[in-house]
């Protein structure tokens, strides 16, 4: 294992622990002293991922996990609510027992998690992985959403919502300028 500080090769193991899926050790680097986790998750068959282009390639779990994440970029999203998304896909892949899946199944699953996690989420995934074209298919998809009833909170103690802008000063003078000469 190299260190992630010096990128020395040879570290020694200080903690082991069950974690989920696997087995989380605290390791300290020979070289500069400095400590780094690593997790080891236990993957009992690979599996191939057929693409809409007819190509094939090994399962991703970073490319995956990445796609999730930028989804989620500046969302209230908690990363373990995240992590799990990316656990519980990977589960129901595993759960599947195929050797090969195709990339359009995995698709699915993580827009039908993120609709229900996160609904602005679920629309920056979905107009990426659909590759909406026009203007009419992103309206198409916000107005399904809209359809929906609202959705449950994430967290408890989420915020209300947003309040207007408050107006800078020369904004609020020229507003009492328009509505003085009106």
């Amino acid at each position: 294992m190299h260190c992630p500080y010096c990128g020395h090769e040879d570290s020694k193991v200080t903690d082991s622990r069950n974690a989920e899926n696997g087995i989380r050790r605290r390791r300290e680097c020979t070289r500069c002293g400095l400590r780094f986790t690593t997790y080891e998750r236990v993957q009992s068959t690979a599996l191939l991922i057929a693409k809409r282009d007819g190509r094939r390639e090994d399962y991703n779990r970073e490319k995956l996990s990445n796609s999730v994440r930028t989804a989620c970029t500046k969302r209230p999203i908690p990363n373990r609510d995240m992590e799990k998304l990316v656990e519980d896909i990977e589960g129901e892949l595993q759960k599947l027992g195929n050797a090969e899946i195709r990339s359009t199944s995995i698709g699915e699953m993580v827009m039908e998690r993120l609709r229900k996690m996160d609904r602005v989420a679920y629309v920056r995934f979905a107009s990426v992985y659909r590759d909406f074209q026009d203007l009419e298919s992103f309206e198409e998809v916000v107005r399904d959403l809209r359809d929906e009833p609202d959705q449950l909170a994430l967290l408890e103690g989420t915020p209300p919502p947003a309040q207007p802008r408050r107006r800078g000063r020369r904004a609020n003078e020229q507003a009492q300028t328009r509505s003085s000469e009106g």
